[in-house]
């Protein structure tokens, strides 16, 4: 049973830093791409970013490109979201996310698990 655990949410103000992180466990998690969505309030989830199974390709959205990093440690079978220069249009619950089959997550057509979210709160 594969088990996505996000934590690292918070209150921030603008322009500050904060980095998320998630523990996967049930599947070998050296095999699977990993990525983060996030959902606004009243809004749809959307894809933030994701990374390759070996870390070696990163995709990004467009309105993170630049501000936001994903990283991954397979040794630790985690995988980190590095949020710099936060703006409250930031805000949102964040969810990591898991791929179905082996391959890079590039929308939820891809994802087959998820986590149950951590809260960002950009705000001064």
């Amino acid at each position: 049973q594969v088990q996505l655990v996000e934590s690292g949410g918070g209150l921030v103000q603008p322009g500050s830093s904060l980095t998320l992180s998630c523990a996967a466990s049930g599947r070998t998690f050296s095999m699977y791409g990993m990525g983060w969505f996030r959902q606004a309030p009243g809004k749809e989830r959307l894809f933030v970013a994701a990374i390759s199974w070996n870390g070696g390709s990163t995709l990004y959205a467009d309105s993170v490109k630049g501000r936001f990093t994903i990283s991954r440690d397979n040794a630790k079978s985690t995988v980190y979201l590095q949020m710099n220069s936060l703006k409250a249009e930031d805000t949102a619950v964040y969810y990591c996310a898991q791929s179905r089959a082996y391959g890079m997550i590039r929308s939820s057509l891809q994802v087959g698990y998820w986590g149950k979210g951590t809260l960002v709160t950009v705000s001064s």
